[in-house]
């Protein structure tokens, strides 16, 4: 219903109050939103480790490594996808404002000026000036509550879209604490191939002086020949891998790409803590894809409402208090002229498109409801995975441990049985590959170990990203009854 009144400029009479109050005080059409009850397990299958909730800090600074720190900062204050999704939401917060202010009254003024000898159907002997000047105080009170639905949608979409730079954000730590890792596993990939090379360049220059004194065959110096090959191509791809996460991290960074600063003894030094996961039901609470996912929900189940209001007629009061004269210089000597009517509009028939309006909305609100439980089922999945990741990487780096061990005392032992020429050469070989393999392949799963940690405080839902937001959870969590 839309209400357009130019009051006079005087008191508001008790029954005109009475009647806007009897129009204010209208229901709201359409569903209240109802939090929505996804199953979910009781514990989860593989957390060693319970407890009430997860631990709420800046997890990062777990792996106890000042690069990182500086990194995570970095990329969360100049990183364009965190930029972009800060400007979202000041686009939500601006309709929010934009949606809210029709609840308001709107105060605006019109003027005019006219010459002629007739107005409307009516026609006057001589011709004449008409100048006429009124504020106008228009107010369309929102009696079916489709206004009130409108704001509750858009503040609901605000807080979706607050949520959604939290889950950016917590995205964007997790990817550039596993690049940074990753260009670590690269890094020392790299060590291990141009050292390994160094080795194999020293052992073929000695093969091949006992081949030139004819001690050894030829196929010895071949199969030397062919390692020494194997480990000096290993090295321009690690260096083009290295090159290629550093690039990665610095674009995480909102940099250009170039170097990355590294500690290089971090995987050797840095053991990754145990971690109380918490009950499934945390995950509804912390995970930000999760609640932004009940926020587009709560949007869309408003708009039901919106809909419905705009199937009611809706009542048109028109009031006009102002000033008009036929000469301009005498315009505010007249006295005050005002004119009130009332209108009332409303469908009839329209071959039922309000109707399917509305039915286009709830079927909009079961999608977003089965989206926010497939997030739900998703984020679950997400910890069972991570949870997996840890424990069985764990066990893996600790066999990868000892294979190297192993293959490394093999390799010894292989060079001094073929010097003193009781084993053959192939022997040595062998022993050189596995021993290699087995430590590049180790630095490649305490890589994946300490990327499931990062996984599983993203799948958890992460830490506070500030310290304002940490302090303000520990008052929260204060403030609730025992």
């Amino acid at each position: 219903m839309i209400i357009t009144f130019i009051p006079k400029f005087q008191k508001l009479s008790l029954l005109c109050i009475g009647f806007l109050t009897f129009l204010l005080a209208g229901c709201a059409v359409g569903p209240n939103f109802k939090n929505p009850q996804p199953e979910i397990p009781e514990k989860f299958r593989f957390a060693e480790v319970q407890a009430d909730s997860i631990i709420n800090l800046e997890w990062w600074s777990l792996f106890n490594d000042p690069i990182i720190d500086t990194l995570v900062n970095e990329a969360l204050n100049n990183n364009k996808d965190i930029l972009v999704a800060v400007a979202r939401i000041e686009e939500a917060r601006a309709a929010l404002g934009f949606t809210k202010a029709d609840i308001f009254p709107k105060l605006d003024i019109q003027g005019g000026a006219s010459r002629g000898n007739s107005i409307g159907s009516f026609q006057f002997p001589n011709t004449t000036n008409n100048f006429y000047i009124s504020p106008v105080l228009s107010w369309e009170i929102d009696f079916w509550g489709k206004f009130r639905r409108a704001n509750e949608s858009a503040r609901a979409e605000m807080l979706a879209s607050e949520y959604s730079l939290r889950t950016i954000q917590i995205g964007l730590i997790s990817e550039v604490i596993s690049t940074y890792f990753l260009l670590l596993d690269y890094s020392h990939r790299l060590e291990i191939a141009k050292r390994t090379l160094q080795t194999r360049i020293d052992g073929l220059d000695i093969i091949r002086q006992r081949f030139e004194r004819g001690i050894i065959p030829e196929i010895d110096l071949n199969q030397a020949q062919i390692q020494k090959e194997i480990a000096e191509a290993a090295v321009p791809f690690f260096e083009r891998a290295k090159t290629y996460t550093e690039n990665a991290l610095r674009i995480l960074l909102g940099r250009n790409p170039g170097i990355v600063e590294k500690n290089m003894a971090f995987f050797n030094e840095v053991t990754p803590p145990e971690i109380p996961i918490g009950i499934p039901s945390t995950i509804l609470e912390r995970r930000p894809d999760v609640i932004r996912a009940k926020y587009q929900l709560m949007a869309q189940n408003a708009k039901i409402g919106v809909a419905i209001a705009r199937r009611f007629p809706s009542i048109s009061l028109t009031g006009l208090a102002g000033f008009a004269s036929s000469e301009l210089s005498t315009l505010t000597d007249q006295d005050l002229g005002w004119s009130l009517s009332g209108d009332l509009f409303g469908p009839i028939f329209n071959f039922n498109k309000n109707i399917a309006r509305v039915e286009i909305e709830e079927a909009r609100t079961k999608q977003a409801l089965y989206n926010y439980e497939k997030t739900v089922l998703n984020s679950l999945r997400d910890v069972e995975n991570a949870l997996i990741e840890v424990k069985t990487y764990k066990q893996e780096l600790e066999a990868k441990e000892r294979q190297f061990k192993a293959a490394k005392n093999a390799e010894t032992l292989s060079r001094q049985r073929y010097d003193k020429g009781v084993t053959s050469y192939l022997e040595v070989l062998e022993a050189e590959r596995s021993s290699f393999d087995a430590e590049l392949q180790l630095t490649e799963v305490r890589d994946n170990y300490f990327k499931a940690y990062v996984k599983l405080y993203k799948a958890l839902g992460g830490g506070w990203i500030t310290q304002k937001e940490k302090a303000e959870a520990e008052r929260t969590q204060q403030e609730k009854p025992e």
